[in-house]
């Protein structure tokens, strides 16, 4: 197989440097340590936020600028018509009317954030000349990407056609006509959090782990920092690669994760063609055949939303929970600014964001779950997963619920929480047969997944757990579903096919980058609902064929291999340096969430999703703290942050958290 890494072992900070103070944001000292994460300290919570930006600029502009592209509504313009609809929706949802609105009714203290989110990423351009998508960032952009982010869901919530959206939308109708992209694999992402109580630990101080699941490349990449600001801005974490504060995280004081919940924030009503429309024209820019293509629209919106689709002659519209209120941002820095559980709640109270689910440590001891954020409330017998009557009165939002309505546990007598994108009713014990009707089901629509039944395995039996526990127990790679699965073969069968069973019944359940057991298992579990017999003998076939023997390591086709960040640009190749990875697929249970697709038809398998940034803290007097990316802090080939974290990825182990 190809090479490996050298391995960066020595943790100490290096020299640090002051980024060009423009706009006046001055006193900002970046100094990353040797791990290349950047640690920022600066005498205001802006100038943090400054730091924060100019660093991420130096280690992955390229990506920033794509996101904003996306995020603004000028995709199509630079790589045509498969971006078509995300400029469309971005229009249509009037997102640069309500992020400059946004902006303008901002706190002094806010605005100040968002200033220096642009100014920091305007330095950087000029400090570093390039072609660029973006010749000058504005402080209402971020609000914008903020905006931008539940756009998708508009389509997936009416499951419109793509014919559908071009019948609402004449002018696009030729390039909309043409075949949608291809879909990106589904990767059954998600994420795990764990809190555990002080009577769990050896210590007798909360433990808390932060584990987001997402893509490797791409939008939506986890970034890691530290900010140090003299006015009370103090956290550690992650942010998402082009954002201005840390997304989870932990500051003296307590600490905090997120997993996505499935909530209904998204409603599509039919409307009558003869309703009462506001119109209004708009014009964007299509990318074809090495031209750009300027294209007039008019759009349509009613007081529920925007026209996104035409069905049966009928105009269709869209609604997505928060979008005209604003306030991600402040909440995202009240949540890290927050030095108890009540601030942290009231925090919480401010409702901003959707999708989220909470959970909260500190150094008092206390762990809280909260499962949602905002979410619209309806009325009794209303199904939101429908598409509604917009003439109907009881069909439209009766505002949001208040956090109260949401399920949440404080101080749980199992002494843990945890969520995996799973029911909250399983978040501090096993669930109850019957789902509880206090809840509306459109808020609650989660199942007990099995890496949440794996979670609570692990947790239940965790008993006077120490800060090493813990972290073993964060990357743990057991294989949930095994036991389970493998009733389904029989300990003795055909001769040829003999050694294939008792090597799965003779394995302990745990992926190891040497185990023949989970090559074997993780190949035969998609056949399974075959004749069982069978398919492990095709098994057998098909890796023979492939690696001329049954017995591959499953290291030896789990790769882990970092290509250009955009995901596309560059293809994954056996002529590359990559690492053996025993993490797999979040379905078998695994909590060691590592998703792949193959390069070629030779059985190897790239990471391109799973754990992206992994975090363990304990809440003693002082926090300490582990935390792991997938690959390093630098999308630059030639830095030596590129991929020096990728060993210990692959290892399994952490890197101390200075």
């Amino acid at each position: 197989m190809a090479r490996a890494w050298l391995l960066l072992a020595l943790f100490v900070l290096l020299p640090n440097h002051s980024p060009a103070a423009g706009n006046g944001f001055r006193g900002v000292r970046i100094q990353r340590d040797s791990y290349g994460v950047p640690h920022i300290s600066a005498p205001t919570d802006a100038a943090a936020v400054y730091g924060l930006m100019y660093a991420q600029a130096e280690d992955n502009f390229w990506q920033i600028q794509t996101d904003f592209t996306r995020a603004l509504g000028r995709a199509a313009e630079f790589e045509g018509p498969a971006q078509l609809v995300n400029d469309l929706l971005y229009r249509a949802f009037e997102i640069d009317r309500l992020a400059r609105a946004e902006y303008a009714r901002m706190t002094p203290a806010a605005k100040a954030l968002c200033d220096a989110h642009a100014a920091a990423l305007n330095q950087y351009m000029a400090d570093h000349p390039q072609p660029c998508s973006i010749h000058r960032f504005e402080p209402w952009h971020i609000l914008a990407m903020q905006l931008s982010s539940g756009l998708s869901g508009t389509v997936s919530a009416g499951k419109f056609a793509r014919s559908e959206i071009a019948a609402a939308f004449p002018e696009l109708a030729a390039w909309l006509s043409q075949p949608a992209p291809s879909a990106v694999p589904d990767a059954g992402e998600g994420s795990n959090m764990w809190a555990l109580a002080p009577s769990r630990t050896a210590g007798g101080h909360a433990l808390l782990l932060i584990n987001p699941h997402v893509g490797f490349f791409g939008g939506g990449q986890r970034y890691e920092a530290y900010l140090n600001s003299k006015q009370g801005l103090r956290v550690s974490g992650f942010a998402i690669l082009g954002t201005p504060y840390i997304r989870s995280g932990w500051t003296p004081t307590h600490g905090w994760s997120h997993t996505n919940n499935y909530a209904d924030t998204v409603d599509v009503w039919r409307e009558a063609p003869d309703a009462q429309f506001t119109t209004w024209r708009e014009s964007l820019r299509i990318k074809t055949n090495g031209k750009v293509e300027t294209v007039t629209l008019q759009l349509r919106k009613t007081a529920r939303g925007p026209v996104i689709a035409l069905r049966n002659g009928s105009p269709h519209t869209a609604r997505i929970a928060g979008h005209d209120r604003g306030g991600i941002l402040e909440q995202r820095v009240a949540m890290a600014r927050a030095r108890s559980l009540k601030e942290f709640q009231a925090a919480l109270a401010l409702r901003a964001f959707t999708g989220s689910n909470t959970i909260y440590a500190d150094n008092k001891g206390n762990i809280f779950y909260l499962h949602g954020c905002l979410i619209p409330k309806r009325a009794p017998g209303v199904d939101p997963s429908a598409i509604l009557d917009g003439a109907n009165p009881a069909h439209q939002w009766q505002g949001y619920h208040e956090l109260s309505d949401l399920p949440q546990f404080l101080n749980p007598p199992s002494g843990y929480l945890q969520n995996c994108n799973s029911t909250p009713f399983g978040a501090a014990g096993d669930p109850p047969a019957d789902t509880p009707a206090t809840y509306p089901a459109y808020l609650v629509p989660e199942a007990d997944g099995p890496r949440a039944r794996n979670s609570r395995r692990l947790l239940s039996a965790a008993q006077r757990v120490d800060f090493e526990h813990w972290s073993r127990m964060a990357l743990d790679t057991s294989v949930y579903t095994a036991a389970e699965d493998l009733k389904l073969l029989p300990t003795q069968g055909p001769p040829g096919l003999q050694p294939l069973l008792d090597e799965l019944h003779n394995w302990n359940h745990v992926s190891t980058i040497d185990s023949v057991a989970m090559t074997l298992y993780t190949r035969w579990v998609r056949l399974k609902n075959q004749d069982p017999l069978a398919a492990l003998a095709q098994v057998r076939t098909e890796l023979e064929k492939l690696h001329g023997t049954w017995r591959v390591p499953y290291g030896s086709i789990t790769r882990l291999q970092r290509i250009h960040t955009s995901g596309t640009q560059e293809q994954f190749s056996r002529d590359k340096p990559s690492l053996p990875v025993a993490g797999g697929s979040g379905a078998l249970g695994m909590l060691f969430v590592f998703n792949t697709r193959q390069a070629a038809s030779d059985g190897v398998g790239y990471g391109f999703s799973g754990n992206t940034y992994v975090a363990v803290v304990e809440f003693g007097k002082k926090p300490r703290a582990r935390s792991l990316l997938v690959f390093g802090q630098s999308a630059d080939p030639k830095s030596p942050h590129y991929v020096d974290q990728a060993p210990l990825y692959s290892e399994k182990r952490f890197k101390d958290v200075y």
